[in-house]
């Protein structure tokens, strides 16, 4: 929710091209750091496919129209573990986006600081991340 139009529709590409390499379809990108989150999952394809959904229902939102049937393996969703991550590295991908759209979209980038405060210690504390992740500290 936090992306402009540009960061979505490549974040929805860069998913798609992922989920080939989970497929074993691709040979280029197998070796991005990115996946290896994904790799490590007790089910890579389950949790692409939920990543990829969460994307297309954003998409949606915007009415925007992405091709779901560009999606390898509709696989039946169950609860699934989450991916942990650190707070620090939500902070610093918050960081790196927020420096972006200050170049690229400066509206989204003014929306987002209503949307996201930080605390005394300059911590980030209602960062909503895609709900395949769950934030560790």
């Amino acid at each position: 929710m936090y992306l402009d139009s540009k960061g979505l529709v490549a974040l929805w590409r860069e998913g798609l091209l992922a989920q080939t390499v989970l497929h074993g379809r691709t040979v280029g990108y197998r070796k991005h750091p990115e996946l290896d989150r994904f790799k490590d999952h007790e089910s890579p394809k389950g949790i692409m496919y939920e990543y990829l959904q969460s994307i297309f229902y954003e998409s949606l939102r915007r009415e925007y129209e992405f091709d779901w049937s560009r999606v390898i393996e509709q696989v039946s969703v169950r609860e699934l573990p989450r991916i942990p991550v650190k707070l620090d590295r939500i902070k610093f991908e918050w960081e790196h986006l927020s420096r972006k759209l200050q170049h690229r979209s400066v509206a989204v980038y003014q929306r987002n600081l209503e949307l996201v405060s930080k605390d005394d210690k300059g911590s980030y504390t209602d960062i909503v991340c895609n709900p395949i992740f769950e934030i560790e500290s």
